[in-house]
């Protein structure tokens, strides 16, 4: 299939690869199978070292929709990035090159995006496993502040509509994981419209080989994630409005998630490195975190583990979980 030069592209849909061969071709048959045919497809090949070029291309060769842009290796930033310069859709979504989605995903969207006004639409997911799925249905948030505390941080079941996007001048943090954290955090002050389609179009495949999936040093690098989040509010002076969403995220991030990957670093003094980083990184912030409003607030998932975080429990925890997910 083709798509004239001259015709309107819809969406354009950014895929950065990386050794992903095994489930490259699933992914991309996902995407030309599209029922909205105005569409492009940049399959941005991030130095892979398997054979992921070769089927991208043959991809190309078969659907001049597929557009094949082959760089050196710089992680999953530097690839979606790349491909922004080309970009000639009204929206652009993200799929990650090891995952796929439904058929109707891209012009239900498109669709809710035009009918809306929105500057973003955003749909629900399936966590897909190699014998059954688990289908996430979250509320539907609008409010900025809770977006900031709540909100789902991964770009891929979003479309965003483009020239908005270029007027915020927000991109993906080159040579950092966690890279979803920052993009979608630091948007949420310019969103207009903001709006959900139920359906769960995309299919997020678990792989135990797969960045979140093996804990090392890296880990740290949520903690530049999270600085380069405030420097953002600070240098554009959303600081002020959004201080106390901030405050909530930093403690939700750095007590829940990045404690938990923190605790599963297989080596015990890598662990013992960051986690005091980890910990320092939320009373140095925030110091005054436990009397935070949104905290005090609270009665969610791992409420009352945060409010029982101190020095002393923080080391406490950290001591005892890798003994547990040992035995586990």
């Amino acid at each position: 299939m083709s798509l004239n030069e001259s015709s309107n592209v819809k969406v354009s849909v950014i895929v950065p690869i990386y050794n992903t061969e095994k489930y490259l071709s699933k992914c991309l048959e996902s995407l030309i199978g599209q029922t909205l045919k105005e569409i492009e497809i940049f399959a941005v090949n991030d130095g892979s070292t398997d054979g992921s070029l070769s089927i991208a291309k043959q991809f190309a060769a078969k659907d001049s929709r597929v557009i094949v842009l082959d760089k050196p290796n710089g992680g999953m930033s530097d690839a979606r990035n790349f491909a922004f310069p080309h970009v000639r859709g009204e929206f652009v979504g993200f799929v990650d090159s090891d995952d796929f989605v439904d058929a109707d995903m891209f012009e239900t969207m498109y669709n809710k995006a035009l009918e809306t006004v929105a500057d973003v639409v955003e749909c629900n997911l399936h966590h897909t496993f190699d014998d059954f799925e688990d289908t996430e249905i979250v509320d539907q948030i609008t409010d900025k502040n809770d977006l900031i505390m709540n909100g789902r941080n991964v770009v891929w079941n979003k479309i965003y509509n483009y020239s908005w996007l270029k007027s915020t001048g927000v991109m993906f943090p080159s040579g950092l994981i966690y890279e979803d954290v920052s993009f979608c955090v630091k948007i949420i002050p310019f969103i207009n419209k903001l709006s959900y389609v139920e359906q769960p179009f995309y299919h997020y495949v678990q792989r135990s080989i797969s960045t979140n999936n093996y804990q090392t040093l890296k880990t740290l690098q949520i903690l530049d994630i999270l600085d380069d989040v405030y420097s953002f509010y600070e240098t554009n002076g959303f600081l002020n409005d959004y201080r106390d969403a901030l405050e909530f995220l930093y403690t939700r991030i750095l007590l829940c998630s990045s404690f938990s990957r923190m605790t599963r670093i297989p080596d015990a003094h890598d662990r013992s490195v960051a986690l005091p980083k980890n910990w320092e990184k939320l009373i140095s912030t925030f110091p005054e975190w436990k009397k935070g409003k949104y905290l005090r607030e609270y009665t969610g998932k791992h409420s009352m583990f945060m409010k029982s975080m101190n020095s002393f429990t923080y080391k406490l925890a950290g001591f005892l979980l890798p003994i547990y997910y040992k035995i586990k």
